[in-house]
């Protein structure tokens, strides 16, 4: 896992998403989740040439509470927010081209 991916858990996410400043792209997965395994690179080469953006990883199974209170109902999904705000939401596996297009669509607004 890239070295510029934030584990978030129940406690923490209000401080590593909903607080952050900027661009956060928040991965709601399962260690079960064979998308989620396939998704995992991909979000590694977008933390790494996105360094202005913060991606964060949520272990739904362990993480129940924010699961429920993002509505997570389809794993992988990502959120993606803005100044604590959720703003576009992705569920399935998706291309990093689709990702990269999404969070420059973000960074110019």
């Amino acid at each position: 896992m890239s070295k510029n991916i934030i584990k978030a858990t129940d406690a923490s996410f209000e401080a590593d998403v909903l607080q952050a400043p900027g661009v956060v792209l928040v991965d709601f997965w399962a260690e079960w989740c064979g998308p989620c395994r396939a998704l995992a690179p991909i979000l590694d080469g977008l933390a790494d040439e996105y360094p202005e953006i913060r991606v964060v990883k949520v272990n739904s199974d362990e993480n129940r509470a924010v699961s429920e209170q993002c509505k997570v109902r389809g794993l992988p999904s990502l959120l993606l927010f803005v100044d604590g705000v959720e703003r576009e939401r992705v569920l399935g596996l998706t291309s990093k081209t689709r990702l990269a297009a999404l969070v420059d669509q973000h960074l110019e607004a």
